[in-house]
């Protein structure tokens, strides 16, 4: 059988390598952009449209929305616009939430369904609730007039006083002040002046219903006449009995109170190795040394840091009181070394030894009485020289620095600073950083 076809053959290129067959599952490239022109526009993206019409505002009471959107789309080409320039390629999540079909179920690209109806798309039963603080009668933020219903409780001005009955609230005086009208003090108050303990001691014994008042219990903040009859059960004494007060030798570089500055505080060299051998061989009312004595100590008169000597920490409030409360009258003996500075410490004319004969009688007598700190003046004060470069003072308060303030103020240098007596106690032969407890028989007044 025979064809008028040509037989095919097949022609190779022997300067040519044959073509690998292609990878179905390696990665496509893009298509390389050719250099000129930009691409040929589709017939329909370059084709001109009609212009676009104005849509018309339907009329209606002020403040009504505007018709759905979607009515007024274009609905020619997404990615044209009507002068036949090419658009920019919009979302097609907002394609797909804007569909010209009007399908309401209609998933995106990304497999989400489309979000509600945003801003004046929504009808006007769809437009959100008013919030707490919106008032009736306003307009909102789009220049709309708010429904007088939507506001929750209403206008406070429109609605007027209310007729409804208060209810009667029932009468609670002031104690404090009543106690003030009538000659009276609070509880606590009482006891510390009366010298049974202090306000804090006294708060928590009446809140133990340990004070009684006239042969009744206490109540916490009750004011009592002058005249009452304050009663403390054994219990609180058998407490009280139970605290102690601490002397110590304060050394250099830590502070009375609470640790600052990195300095530590001195309670925390109260313990039984830094307790005096003389104490710990005869202690005081046969007292031994427990970790409980470390809890709650208070110091009453602060020293320094750079300050040393008798320093008195104790838990009996009665003490605290004693020395530092707003009528003691509990004298205070320093030892204080000083240098003779009329221009400062670092100025000319320092003098360091013989300082009694360089230092001018009339300063001294006004580091006895004449000076103010903090715009008030200060007491009276015996001082003393004790040698010629030494001098003693004898308080009866304790501001902050004072003795260092003081001799400023008349141009001396402190250089060392000592308190060797609090009322009765004196610190005798206590070595530096040893403690021991206050005797029965010691007091300070």
């Amino acid at each position: 059988m025979t064809t008028d076809k040509p037989a095919r053959t097949l022609k190779l290129n022997p300067g040519t390598a044959a073509k690998p067959p292609s990878d179905p599952y390696a990665p496509r490239r893009a298509p390389v952009r050719p250099p000129g022109p930009a691409r040929a526009k589709s017939v329909s993206a370059s084709a001109p449209k009609p212009p676009r019409a104005a849509p018309e505002r339907a009329a209606g009471p002020r403040g009504a929305p505007p018709p759905d959107r979607r009515e007024r789309r274009w609905e020619g080409n997404p990615n044209s616009r009507p002068d036949g320039r090419e658009a920019p390629r919009q979302d097609m999540r907002q394609d797909q939430r804007q569909d010209p079909r009007g399908r309401a179920e209609h998933p995106n690209a990304y497999g989400r369904p489309p979000a509600g109806p945003r801003g004046d798309e929504r009808g006007w039963n769809d437009r959100p609730a008013p919030r707490q603080g919106d008032r009736p009668g306003r307009s909102d933020a789009f220049g709309n007039p708010r429904d007088p219903r939507d506001a929750p409780y209403g206008d406070r001005a429109s609605r007027g006083p209310s007729n409804a009955p208060r209810a009667v609230q029932p009468h609670r005086p002031d104690l404090a002040r009543v106690g003030n009208v009538r000659g009276e003090i609070r509880l606590n108050k009482r006891m510390a002046d009366l010298g049974l303990c202090s306000r804090r001691e006294a708060d928590e014994w009446i809140a133990r219903g340990w004070v009684l008042v006239n042969g009744e219990p206490a109540v916490m903040g009750m004011p009592v006449a002058p005249d009452a009859q304050v009663d403390v059960l054994p219990q609180a004494r058998h407490q009280q009995a139970g605290q102690v007060t601490i002397l110590l030798h304060k050394p250099m570089g830590y502070v009375s109170g609470q640790p600052e500055d990195g300095h530590e505080a001195a309670a925390t060299l109260i313990g039984a190795p830094s307790q005096w051998r003389g104490d710990a061989r005869h202690p005081a009312d046969s007292r031994r040394f427990a970790p409980e004595h470390t809890r709650g100590l208070a110091p009453c008169g602060r020293l320094d840091i750079d300050s040393v000597g008798l320093l008195v920490l104790t838990q009996d409030g009665r003490v605290a009181r004693t020395l530092i409360g707003e009528s003691s009258g509990i004298e205070k003996e320093y030892l204080v070394r000083v240098h003779y500075a009329p221009n400062g410490p670092n100025g000319s004319g320092v003098v360091t030894q013989n300082v009694q004969a360089a230092f001018p009688a009339d300063k001294l007598a006004l580091l006895r009485h004449g000076l103010s700190l903090d715009d008030q003046p200060l007491k009276p004060a015996q001082v003393d020289w004790m040698n010629p470069e030494q001098l003693c003072f004898i308080l009866k308060e304790g501001k902050k620095r004072q003795i260092r303030r003081m001799c400023e103020q008349v141009g001396l240098h402190v250089v060392g600073l000592k308190r060797i007596r609090i009322g009765n106690v004196v610190l005798g032969n206590l070595p530096v950083g040893q403690w021991r407890y206050l005797g029965a028989g010691e007091s300070f007044a």
